[in-house]
């Protein structure tokens, strides 16, 4: 009887083509490069690396960022996060924009954890965006998994899609808000929040 031969060739696995690899292998070429220059032999593996940690946000329910950390408390008074700092790119030109949000909200019986509200701008920055809706994505969601009294959201940003092209002016900035419940309802309540956040616009 033969015996089996265990010093049999190992056929090493096939790597799986990456789509973003093979695009950015793509663009090189239609830039007039050599993809199979030593400088950017690895230049297709390391930008689909980099585009799925810019993107990641796709793969991620907002509404469980904030459920993970809801609390029960009786408090009623405006709770405020400002300056949280983001990074995202913009869905026009695929090129980076950033800046500040602040976010606030006025707790109906129920607060969230501080890490969640800063979780829940990252979720929303790390997909491919305007800043417009972005700043809504955030309050509305807020509203939506949170129910508070009301929640406000204003963004402050730089876009490079403006600063490194097109009208290439690099002191401008662009201030985006979205007001739900009591701050969109009440002037006083907007007025206050404004003025908390004001010093960092």
């Amino acid at each position: 009887m033969q015996k089996k031969n265990n010093l049999a060739t190992k056929v090493a696995p096939i790597k799986k083509i990456d789509t973003l690899e093979t695009a950015t292998f793509d663009l090189l070429k239609g830039l007039g490069e050599d993809p199979k220059r030593e400088g950017l032999l690895k230049t297709p593996e390391r930008v689909a690396k980099s585009w799925r940690f810019l993107t990641q946000g796709y793969g991620v329910d907002p509404c469980d960022v904030l459920c993970k950390a809801i609390f029960k408390e009786n408090i009623d008074e405006m709770v405020i996060v400002k300056d949280i700092e983001f990074y995202s790119l913009c869905e026009h030109h695929l090129l980076p924009f950033h800046g500040r949000a602040h976010v606030g909200y006025i707790p109906n019986g129920r607060i969230v954890g501080l890490s969640k509200i800063v979780r829940l701008v990252e979720v929303f920055a790390r997909r491919l965006q305007v800043q417009e809706r972005m700043t809504e994505e955030i309050a509305s969601t807020l509203q939506h998994c949170l129910k508070p009294i009301g929640a406000a959201v204003v963004i402050q940003a730089e876009h490079m899609c403006m600063q490194m092209r097109g009208v290439q002016k690099n002191q401008s900035s662009m201030v985006t808000s979205a007001m739900h419940g009591a701050f969109k309802e009440e002037a006083a309540t907007r007025s206050e929040f404004m003025d908390f956040i004001r010093g960092s616009l």
